[in-house]
């Protein structure tokens, strides 16, 4: 058999402390390992975007963009990659392209080599400004599939889907499995079509949830994937994603050897252990994440989805409703054109879900998110809307539906967003960090005035929630 060393991209920085405590890492615990984990020969580390941005000002009173800047100075020899959700960046919300075009210039200028970029919908038209600015800074443009399961999404649909991808201009395609969906066979079928169809390299991000991520990583590579994703095993598995030694152990000697080296692995494991029982101890890490969730697999739901949709219950003392909003969901994603259910997505779903279960009458209640997708504000969805759904939730409002690419409805706005915040502002980045999360980022710009002018911030300030904590 020819040799095809894979790759492997280490996502303890990012996704596995986002997916197993809450994006809560600080910096400061994560600067010491990097010369170690510098020196493995990883394809890339991914270390930012994602929650982090978020969680670094909202929690951490930290700034993202110095955490990018340090982490470059650190990583002499090693990608750093980031996760970016097309037209939304990092936030929640649809963005100018202007404001697009910025963050990913500005992302690459202070370190970021990959950007990985998705959408919730698959809707392609979300990611073309971003791909292209990634392009025009000369910066690596990887196209994730968000993977799901449903009737729409054939081998075809996958197939033709990254064929466009190529025909972007995307430098690689990314499976990202955010659920854990993917089981063993169906992995290597997949991965397989997909090599007969596109010529650009194709990696795999999936997670433990429903147990079964390593097995499909394994098939994935037989069947030809040139990359996936692993975490550092102390957080590894559970939410995360299957364990970086394992996998590197289980390829060696085969074509597949990565060639990384155990003793440095060792190394940071044995620093990550520290942090992993420092973090159990403090509750930061809760052992529920850390188990296999087999109901992942038995009702196509993500983990989060899960565990967001019972405390939904548990606040209005419905917990026995559990089975008929499970029940539910298939039912509203449906009615939706059979979404992925990947941030917002799952939530709109799961929250619809749990409304019409709780109203006892099927869209009697809709909320703001529900109305949006049905209006086209999020993209277009793989399937049709139910035609009943729609007039029922929209009635005459359903005139304004729009079946272009939501932002060509925004006007530039990155001149405006810098003039509103201008009084903050030490450095460009301040003003992308305001035009994704307003609030958070003058509060952090508070503290941050408040540290450099030696002034400890007033308690009162701290009390009535001015300053993160």
């Amino acid at each position: 058999m020819e040799k095809k060393p894979l790759k492997i991209t280490e996502t303890v920085l990012r996704d596995a402390h986002q997916s197993l405590m809450a994006t809560r890492l600080t910096t400061e615990q994560m600067l010491p390992v990097i010369d170690k984990m510098d020196k493995v020969g990883y394809h890339a580390v991914e270390c930012w975007g994602g929650a982090t941005f978020d969680a670094s000002l909202r929690f951490l009173k930290e700034d993202p963009w110095e955490r990018l800047r340090k982490f470059r100075d650190g990583f002499k020899n090693t990608k750093l990659q980031m996760l970016f959700r097309g037209q939304n960046i990092l936030g929640y919300r649809h963005y100018a392209d202007d404001v697009v075009e910025y963050f990913v210039q500005k992302s690459i200028a202070n370190g970021i080599d990959i950007i990985r970029i998705f959408d919730c919908l698959n809707d392609l038209r979300n990611l073309e400004t971003a791909v292209k600015a990634c392009r025009k800074e000369k910066g690596h443009s990887q196209i994730a599939l968000s993977y799901t399961l449903g009737e729409a999404y054939t081998k075809e649909y996958w197939m033709e889907t990254a064929k466009r991808i190529e025909d972007m201009g995307a430098d690689s395609i990314c499976i990202k499995d955010m659920a854990g969906l993917l089981i063993p066979y169906e992995a290597q079928a997949l991965v397989g079509a997909l090599k007969e169809n596109v010529g650009i390299p194709i990696e795999l991000h999936t997670h433990y949830t429903s147990g079964v991520a390593s097995m499909s990583c394994m098939k994935a590579v037989e069947a030809g994937c040139d990359i996936i994703d692993t975490a550092i095993s102390p957080l590894a598995l559970g939410t995360s994603q299957p364990a970086t030694e394992v996998m590197v152990e289980t390829f060696k000697g085969t074509p597949y050897d990565t060639g990384l080296n155990q003793d440095i692995l060792a190394e940071i494991s044995a620093y990550f252990g520290k942090i992993r029982e420092e973090s159990l101890a403090s509750g930061l890490l809760n052992p529920k994440v850390l188990g296999v969730n087999i109901n992942t697999l038995r009702y196509q739901v993500p983990g989060g989805m899960l565990s967001n949709m019972i405390s939904q219950l548990k606040e209005q003392n419905a917990e026995d409703k559990y089975e008929d909003v499970l029940k539910e969901i298939p039912r509203v994603r449906k009615d939706l054109g059979e979404p992925p259910l990947v941030t917002p997505s799952s939530q709109i779903v799961g929250t619809q879900a749990v409304l019409n279960v709780l109203m006892g009458e099927r869209y009697k209640v809709a909320t703001k998110e529900t109305k949006s997708i049905l209006l086209g504000e999020y993209g277009q969805t793989v399937k049709p809307f139910n035609p009943e759904v729609v007039d029922k939730v929209l009635g005459a409002e359903k005139e304004k539906a729009i079946t272009c690419r939501p932002a060509d409805l925004i006007e530039p706005e990155l001149n405006k967003i810098e003039k509103e915040m201008s009084r903050w502002k030490q450095q460009d980045e301040d003003v992308l960090s305001y035009a994704l999360f307003p609030q958070q980022a003058i509060d952090f710009f508070k503290f941050r005035e408040a540290q450099q002018t030696k002034v400890d911030p007033d308690k009162a300030d701290y009390e009535n929630g001015a300053y993160p904590v």
